[in-house]
């Protein structure tokens, strides 16, 4: 990890290459992450009478795969360097404050859903299958781990940050941070977790703003995503009844 401000990492742009993405990116990868979900719904195991770990695991690691295939499909639209995504080199003290950042937006957010379960009754968690991946042994664990704690924040930050958010950045920090978030949030579905997904997308959309690069949302992306497979080794917890 390098010690330079990220300024100083940034390389020129090809010759009339755009300095960030920009509507043509956000729409092939957010269509590009649709049509990987398709494919998950339609011939993976969402069709297959698969136990409940191994479900687990493979949704875990889709979630990843497909901000991957979301992000390949924008940056490959135009040519143009990595560094436009936000994907350069940062500090030590940038991805210090991205830990920090994390666990602030995982008590936030904690608040959040805590206090619309108490005034709605509504608990249902759309996550259940990844307490059923954790809790499936050793090796579940390890690998729920690695797909919800390492795979999914790269896929996801480098798609919705590194593409949508610096996109949207050209009207303004608060829309660019803001309809970001919410973006990111509603691909998360309409359910419990997309107040949860807003706190998380603006806290990491901020930190990469103000860094110029995307690794301190990554930071902040796994140290919320690894809050569950935690919760399963230390006390147990099978998620809610």
């Amino acid at each position: 990890m390098s010690t330079a401000h990220p300024d100083r990492t940034r390389r020129p742009a090809p010759a009339g290459s755009p300095l960030r993405p920009g509507w043509p990116e956000i729409a092939v990868g957010l269509l590009a992450l649709v049509a990987a979900t398709a494919v998950l719904l339609l011939f993976g195991p969402m069709g297959m009478d698969l136990d409940p770990v191994p479900f687990g695991l493979v949704v875990a690691a889709w979630s990843g795969v497909a901000g991957l295939a979301g992000f390949a499909a924008a940056a490959l639209l135009r040519i143009r360097s990595l560094a436009a995504f936000s994907v350069r080199r940062t500090t030590w003290r940038w991805m210090l404050l991205g830990v920090l950042g994390g666990v602030a937006a995982l008590v936030l957010k904690g608040l959040i859903v805590s206090g619309i379960t108490a005034l709605t009754g509504f608990d249902s968690d759309p996550q259940g299958m990844y307490y059923d991946a954790a809790g499936g042994g050793v090796l579940p664990l390890i690998l729920t781990m690695l797909f919800l704690s390492v795979l999914t924040p790269i896929g996801e930050e480098f798609l919705f940050r590194g593409v949508v958010a610096n996109a949207l950045l050209r009207y303004g920090p608060v829309i660019g941070v803001a309809s970001s978030s919410v973006v990111f949030a509603l691909f998360h579905g309409v359910n419990i977790i997309l107040p949860a997904a807003v706190v998380v997308g603006a806290v990491a959309a901020e930190l990469m703003r103000r860094s110029g690069s995307i690794w301190p949302a990554v930071a902040v992306h796994m140290v919320n995503n690894s809050a569950l497979p935690l919760l399963v080794l230390f006390t147990g917890y099978a998620g809610p009844a």
